[in-house]
């Protein structure tokens, strides 16, 4: 356990907030800081391209094998594979290198990608589809090209092929369609405004009146698509975040408590026994 889950932030030196890196050659470098729980602030694409791993995000362990390729949403805690028995590449960027436009910023916050309401996405490649292994290979060449009038350009454009690419495949490899329409919209945005207002505002009513809806409308858009109610995706919310701070940092149950909106910490420790079946002192030490 460590004090507090490490952040990581784009490093800084680049031309650009986007880097291509050769998964033996980053561990090489940071193995120790990438094999502990961590945060990033920055989206994640790992192509395994030899062997295999088994990385954990948010508790989950995903199981990657040769050829397939996971995204990791920015801000998961995730940890690396402490193996060395596979390689690959992996593919770094935020949204400010991405996004020139409401419409980027729009993909990137709803792609299937980095948002399945189900999942971690991970797909699977064949000689079916080698264009994504050839832009992963334009991409790195490009990358390590001196910075010019086009650099950011081709980069970010091929990077916005692969994304499409990836997503077409993602949906030919089984993906569980949900139809456009109000009730996704409603929820895409009420999810994005509880991973941003959740540890200071637990109120359905509240978010309803931030998307100009009501109770009632954002109840039926979560049913529908998700078969949970607003006050279960709050909740879900502000559990991954005690389970997080309880297992990977040795802040007090108190501090936890108080970090995601609870200032007694006995309503803290009732909460999480509600909804887990266990206290978080418990918890912590089922993982000991």
């Amino acid at each position: 356990m460590v004090n507090t889950i490490k952040r990581y932030r784009f490093k800084s030196g680049f031309k650009h907030e986007f880097e291509i890196v050769t998964i033996s050659d980053l561990y090489n470098r940071n193995k120790k800081n990438m094999t502990v729980p961590h945060r990033a602030d920055f989206y994640q694409i790992i192509w395994i391209s030899k062997g295999s791993a088994t990385q954990f995000v948010d508790f989950n362990p995903v199981e990657l094998s040769e050829n397939s390729i996971l995204f990791i949403p920015k801000d998961c805690v995730t940890i690396f594979d402490s193996s060395t028995d596979f390689d690959g590449k992996m593919i770094l960027f935020t949204d400010e290198f991405y996004c020139k436009n409401q419409s980027d910023t729009q993909f990137l916050h709803s792609t299937i990608l980095f948002n399945d309401l189900y999942t971690f996405t991970k797909i699977r490649l064949t000689q079916a589809n080698p264009e994504l292994i050839t832009i992963i290979s334009s991409l790195e060449s490009e990358f390590n090209k001196p910075n010019d009038f086009v650099h950011y350009d081709v980069l970010r454009n091929q990077l916005n092929t692969f994304l499409l690419l990836s997503e077409r495949l993602r949906r030919e490899q089984g993906f569980k369609e949900i139809a456009h329409g109000t009730d996704l919209v409603n929820l895409l945005q009420y999810s994005e405004l509880v991973e941003t207002h959740f540890r200071n505002n637990k109120s359905v009513g509240s978010y309803a009146s931030m998307l100009s809806i009501t109770e009632k409308r954002l109840n039926k858009s979560t049913s529908m698509i998700l078969g949970k109610t607003p006050k279960q995706i709050i909740d879900e919310r502000v559990l991954l975040e005690a389970k997080r701070l309880i297992v990977h940092s040795s802040d007090s149950i108190k501090e936890i408590g108080f970090s995601i909106g609870f200032e007694e910490p006995t309503n803290f420790i009732k909460y999480f026994r509600k909804h887990t079946g266990k206290t978080p002192s418990e918890f912590r030490e089922s993982y000991l």
